[in-house]
This record gives structure tokens, sequence and C-alpha cells, in this order.
């Protein structure tokens, strides 16, 4: 894959992902929830049909600049903080498919390159929430991004090789597998927000889980290429759930918890793709929409108790099933 253009998009994501959340959440506080309900609501729902259209058109390219520009000049705009929400989060949803797409076609059938696209999101969450005032340099550094995207998107690109014919009996595996793997998803995202915030009393407490999500991210999909999807997820999994619950609400074993539950996430992201690999933007946007309910009931789940230790064992538990159940099938289809 091209370093530049990975190395950029990464820089744009972070960038876009701060704009959003300095937007949405330096807002006046009454209006704070229906802003953050609202631009969940486009951010990430929205992202399945907008991968189905870049799936179809095949301009993920031209439309991952264009995508910045709408967000940094949502960001700049003196617009009434609901309509920002919203116009904000579908350009946040255009551009992750887009950019998103880039990368799982680009990728050269390697999970490395999709954990460092994803990862600097995680930091850019945090400056724009922890320093909503730099909403103005967010928005400038953005714009200066689009710039340096835009030549790519007139660049051909070569069409992505055609999916190699494989047994019927196989196949008929992928779309449950897709089904997994999506709830898998979801209930990373229900373990991301059970792991609690204790002891988080500080900015730079604050900032050391994101550090970890971030490095997380970004070590998993190396993981998943030296060792394996399952054997990284059957090591990091249980552990993170282990941290999670055992840590008592501990900030230490919260925060590494976070580190091991999100080596999963370029795993996830990379089977989802192996399972439609003619739909790449769709596959993207099935596994962001599934981030969004995740979080909700997430937020549910009691701080403590026996109700917790179920819920929290039962969604790592299918989340490892799912990553072991769709590289065994996959795995048998690639040998047909």
């Amino acid at each position: 894959m091209d370093k530049r253009l990975l190395t950029c998009n990464g820089l744009a994501h972070l960038l876009v992902d701060g704009v959003c959340a300095a937007a949405v959440l330096g807002g006046p506080p009454e209006e704070l929830l229906r802003a953050v309900l609202i631009y969940n609501s486009f951010a990430f729902s929205t992202q399945c049909l907008v991968g189905l259209v870049t799936d179809r058109t095949g301009h993920c390219l031209r439309i991952t600049p264009f995508a910045c520009l709408w967000v940094a000049l949502a960001g700049l705009l003196p617009l009434p903080w609901a309509v920002r929400a919203a116009i904000i989060g579908l350009g946040n949803s255009l551009f992750h498919v887009s950019a998103g797409t880039v990368t799982l076609e680009d990728a050269g059938g390697k999970a490395a390159p999709l954990g460092l696209f994803v990862a600097p999101g995680a930091l850019g969450v945090f400056l724009g929430k922890a320093f909503p005032q730099a909403r103005l340099i967010l928005c400038l550094l953005l714009l200066a991004c689009a710039v340096l995207l835009f030549p790519a998107g007139r660049r051909e690109r070569p069409a992505p090789a055609p999916r190699s014919a494989a047994p019927a009996a196989p196949d008929k595996a992928l779309p449950l597998c897709a089904v997994l793997l999506t709830l898998a998803v979801a209930v990373r995202a229900v373990g991301g927000a059970a792991s609690g915030s204790a002891g988080r009393q500080s900015l730079w407490m604050a900032a050391v889980p994101v550090l970890l999500v971030f490095l997380g991210k970004s070590a998993g999909g190396f993981a998943c290429d030296r060792l394996g999807s399952g054997r990284t997820a059957l090591a990091s999994v249980p552990l993170a759930a282990a941290l999670i619950l055992l840590g008592g609400g501990s900030f230490a074993a919260g925060a590494a918890g976070q580190f091991f539950l999100n080596l999963s996430m370029p795993i996830t992201l990379f089977l989802l793709y192996r399972c439609m690999p003619d739909s790449p933007g769709f596959a993207f946007g099935l596994a962001a929409s599934a981030l969004w309910p995740g979080a909700l009931f997430g937020g549910r789940i009691p701080a403590s108790g026996a109700s917790r230790v179920i819920l929290v064992v039962l969604c790592f538990g299918l989340a490892l099933f799912a990553v072991l159940f769709a590289e065994r099938r996959l795995s048998h289809e690639k040998e047909s």
C-alpha cells in the first residue's frame, strides 16, 4: 500500500474525529445530549448506506478529500448546534467509509494497514473533547490535509481483482460469518463502555487509556498478520475480559484491558472484508454502524455485581467465537 496515502489518511482520521468531537461536545450544555444523539446517528448509522453507494460508484479517492473539506467547513461555519451535529456527522460518515475502503482495497491482504488507519481516531476524539477551544486549529489542519489528498483523488486506481470462484458449500457460511463478526464489533463496543472510568481525575490520567486504545488498534493488525487472527484473538480477548472484570474498577486494569480489547478491532474488520471482498465500503460501514448500539448498551451495564460479570463474559465469549468461526470458515473456503 502507498505509505504516504496511508499516513495522510491516518492523519486526516485524527483531525476529522478531533473536529467532530470539538464541534459537538464544545457546544452549550443544554444542547449537548441532543447534539450527541444526532451526531452519532448520522456519523455511525449512515455508514452502511454510504458504503453501498461508494461500492457502486468506486470514487473513494475523490470522496475522501471532499469529506475532509465538508467536516472542516461544518466545524467553521456558524451553524446551530443540532444542525452542525447532523451535517458534521454525515461528513464523518463519508470520510470513514471512503478512506476505509481505500485502505481495505490497497492493504494487499494484510491487516496492519487497517489498524494504522483506524487507530488515530481515538487520539482525535480525545483532543477534540479535551480541547474544544482548539477547533479552529483542527479545522485549518484538516483543510490542509484535504489539499494534500486531492491529488490522490485524480489518480487512476487499478480495479480490484475479481474474487475467484469458490465451491457453493463454503460460500453459504459467509453470511453467517458476517453476522457474527458484526455482533463481535458491537460487543467489543459493549466491553469498551463496560471498562469504567475509575480514577480518571485529571487530563493526563484520561489520556492513558486513550493512548492504550491507539496502541492496541495499531498493534492488532501486525499481530494478526504475524500470528493469525485466531491466535491473536485467543491471546487478547480473554485477557481483556479478565482485566476488565477482575480489576475491580481499577484504573490501571481498565486501561490495560482497553489495550488488549482493541487488539481485536483490525481483526474483525479484516475478516469482515474477507467475507465480502466485492463490497469493501459496505463491510467497513457495517462494522462502524455496529459500534453505536454496542456503546449504548455498554453504558447500561452495572458497575459491579453478578449481572455485570455475566454480560461481559457473554459479550467477550461471543466476540471470540465469531473470530474463530469466521477464520475457520474462510480458511476452508481458501483451501477449497
